[in-house]
């Protein structure tokens, strides 16, 4: 089954031969989706400057403060949303194959090639630790200021990291397994996910979706909750929601129009499921976020 054609996104580097890259992200709408549902071969560090957020994990809902760090690991689903008008944050994506050694030694079969293959897991969230964020800071003052040697840099604070992260912050082996297992269903219901962000206009049944996996309804359900911990009726809501954002910011369409173009039938049905889940209105957010 391809990942790649549902929710797994690419992740081009703009150097390949040193595939590092850093996003300064910042929001000041409250409620505004940071990123959808998504997952990566790439590791993601998340390091949080200003504001609050809502980052879900696989199905882990974290808020995380001023001077947290954010782990997330390879292939691990994730979303985002801000919680507050101020939100700044870091965003480095590392593809862990720049640290593999070119000689079988201990680093290489003890940690390296373990985290890539996810047979090491990392706590989601990190806070409070003073040589974690000395080292993520360094890392982020390398990647901007880009001085000569900044490679040679930036690959020692990222080992500097790892061994931070293996000492203090390795996932239980009970995670671990679970981890493995969600992957699995990750990729049994990608189809899924394909299918609800290509037609999340039309009208979509558990029956159909869950005919997708082989899957019962009964079963279908219970797993699609267990991985988004949404039911399937909130997840498409939340799919609809954000596509809704784009329409309500970047055209003149009316909240009617929104509404019957993302899905919804009931005017009054998307502006309650609208505020339920961005703590405004439709029309409070065109006018408040032109």
């Amino acid at each position: 089954m391809d990942k790649s054609a549902a929710l797994r996104e690419p992740m081009p580097m703009p150097d390949p031969s040193f595939p590092v890259k850093l996003h300064q992200c910042r929001a000041n709408e409250i409620g505004s989706t940071l990123f959808p549902h998504h997952w990566h071969e790439h590791m993601e560090f998340m390091y949080f400057m200003s504001g609050t957020a809502t980052i879900e994990c696989g199905s882990t809902s974290i808020q995380p403060q001023v001077g947290d760090l954010i782990v997330v690991n390879s292939n691990e689903l994730h979303y985002g949303i801000s919680t507050s008008s101020d939100l700044f944050y870091y965003v480095m994506i590392v593809d862990i194959s720049l640290l593999h050694s070119y000689s079988v030694d201990a680093v290489e079969t003890k940690f390296i090639t373990p985290i890539s293959q996810n047979r090491i897991l990392f706590q989601n969230r990190i806070s409070q630790d003073e040589n974690i964020t000395e080292c993520i800071v360094s890392l982020i003052r390398e990647m901007l200021d880009r001085e000569l040697g900044y490679e040679l840099s930036i690959k020692s604070h990222l080992y500097r990291l790892l061994s931070l992260l293996v000492r203090k912050y390795v996932a239980a082996a009970t995670d671990l397994d679970q981890y493995r297992l969600r992957l699995r269903d990750l990729e049994r219901l990608a189809p899924v996910f394909r299918h609800i962000d290509e037609y999340y206009p039309e009208k979509l049944t558990v029956q159909q979706l869950a005919d997708q996996t082989g899957l019962s309804r009964f079963h279908f359900s219970r797993l699609f909750k267990q991985l988004t911990d949404k039911s399937l009726v909130e997840y498409i809501n939340l799919i609809r929601i954000n596509k809704s954002e784009e329409l309500l910011r970047n055209t003149r369409m009316n909240i009617s129009e929104i509404a019957l173009a993302t899905g919804f039938n009931d005017i009054y049905y998307f502006s309650r499921t609208f505020r339920k889940l961005k703590n405004v209105s439709p029309t409070q957010w065109r006018n408040f976020y032109p």
